[in-house]
């Protein structure tokens, strides 16, 4: 009987355990870095006021209406997106640093490295999606229609960042070196210019509008201003994942995270051998 496995529930309590755990240890990691937790906090008010107050004077909102408040849920999707490049970093550096071997060599669950990455972005995300609210608040912006869809627009943001998260475990398993992912940040910039989040698509090329319009950050941009009643919600003769841009986070959402999750895991499973 002492070779055999423990059963299903106890694995997922000690896997839920351990990756709390690492989620503390994640949050403790910042607490002793001030200077990049503080980074990543205003960077979403410096995004507001760059872009509200820069680009703001320059651009028309389709139908009319407040350009930093077309702008907001934009820079809501932007902040959603960061979640990959972030938990990418962390994982190849702990890989490249031999922390995933010390871990290794610990008496805990080997998929609670994974899960503690992931809690940990969240987390962090949820800090500075408050930050980006309040910032977003100060420039005149608001919601409009409500306590339901405005919860409903941030719980889009939460889901579509846990899965994105996953995206930053495997690429940072994959990379293997802290350098070459540090590198690959800036390649999230280009995914989130090509869409709706800062201007209308109408005016790009066909080619480059059929890539903004299927992008999943146009995706969340036209929800989130869809559910918080702000200008710029797509009408008329739209591409699919625009004219139903909730249903289209969602989908892409769950394809994300039924696609990296395994893959994820595996990565890391394949490290311990």
């Amino acid at each position: 009987m002492t070779g055999l496995a423990p059963p299903l529930d106890h694995r997922l309590r000690w896997t839920f355990t351990d990756g709390l755990t690492l989620v503390g240890r994640e949050l403790e990691r910042l607490r002793r870095a001030p200077g990049e937790l503080v980074a990543a906090l205003l960077f979403p008010a410096v995004m507001v006021v760059l872009f509200g107050y820069v680009f703001g004077s320059a651009i028309g909102v389709p139908g009319g209406g407040d350009y930093r408040e077309y702008l907001m849920p934009g820079l809501f999707a932007m902040v959603t997106f960061s979640a990959w490049p972030a938990v990418m970093t962390r994982m190849a550096a702990d890989v490249s640093r031999g922390v995933m071997d010390r871990f290794r060599s610990m008496p805990m669950a080997r998929l609670a490295v994974p899960f503690g990455q992931t809690g940990a972005d969240l987390l962090t995300g949820l800090l500075m999606l408050a930050i980006m609210v309040g910032a977003g608040l100060l420039v005149g912006w608001q919601p409009h229609l409500g306590v339901v869809p405005t919860a409903q627009a941030f719980l889009l943001m939460i889901v579509l960042r846990y899965a994105l998260s996953w995206v930053g475990v495997y690429v940072g398993l994959a990379v293997k070196n802290d350098q070459v992912a540090d590198a690959m940040v800036p390649l999230g910039l280009p995914f989130t210019m090509v869409s709706n989040a800062f201007v209308p698509t109408d005016g790009m090329p066909g080619w480059l509008r059929f890539l903004a319009d299927w992008n999943p950050v146009s995706a969340l941009t036209a929800a989130t201003r869809e559910l918080f009643g702000n200008p710029g919600v797509a009408s008329g003769d739209v591409a699919w994942p625009l004219a139903h841009p909730v249903i289209a986070v969602l989908l892409w959402s769950a394809a994300l995270l039924a696609i990296f999750v395994p893959l994820s895991l595996r990565a890391y499973m394949r490290r311990g051998r």
